[in-house]
């Protein structure tokens, strides 16, 4: 009787979650579910720390550090160099960077 009670507490389990699974997969993607999905495929074969960079920039919703990132890549740097260069090249394409200061 005690496996009887277990096997239906485990059966009653799986078909809630899958349930939940159903209703989760038919739902419309949000904004950022999009997003992520057009990074995912711009982001091609790329691997490790470059995909990663490469997804956090194209996530940022900053067109200035993709540009960065691409020039960046262009010039073949990497690692710290590849960070600073990004970093100064986001910094200075800012609206903040451009306004006079007091």
């Amino acid at each position: 009787m005690k496996y009887l009670m277990t096997v239906l507490a485990l059966s009653v389990a799986c078909l809630s979650t899958s349930a939940f699974a159903a209703d989760a997969a038919s739902a419309p993607m949000s904004k950022q579910q999009s997003k992520m999905g057009e990074c995912n495929k711009e982001a091609g074969d790329k691997k490790g720390d470059e995909r990663k960079a490469f997804m956090k920039t194209c996530l940022s919703n900053n067109p200035a550090a993709a540009e960065c990132d691409k020039s960046a890549a262009e010039k073949k740097l990497a690692g710290a160099a590849k960070n600073s260069y990004v970093k100064k090249c986001i910094a200075d394409a800012s609206p903040a960077a451009s306004a006079p200061k007091k």
